[in-house]
């Protein structure tokens, strides 16, 4: 986690002592899962700092992903999953 840091003060999590709780009251660490909730699956857009309080969009605390990566995991978490069923080849 040393590449990631809060974009306002700097400070940098850690991996296993830090943690946030959801809405749903799951605890876990946020950067393990780029946001989302392991458990109800909420995507968290903002991110609190845990040092300075401040709410920062999650995907500014990655420090070192370039700009076409950083596009990609914006449109991920932008982006509303929908679940489509496979269309077959075969037409009868």
């Amino acid at each position: 986690m040393e590449k990631i840091k809060c974009p306002k003060c700097s400070w940098k999590p850690k991996p296993i002592e830090n943690s946030w709780i959801c809405t749903c009251k799951h605890v876990w660490n946020t950067f393990e899962t780029a946001g989302q909730c392991p458990k109800c699956n909420k995507i968290w857009q903002d991110t609190q700092c845990l040092q300075c309080h401040q709410w920062s969009p999650h995907i500014e605390f990655y420090t070192t992903l370039n700009g076409l990566l950083a596009s990609e995991l914006d449109n991920l978490i932008n982006q509303e999953i929908k679940k489509e069923p496979i269309e077959s080849d075969n037409k009868n």
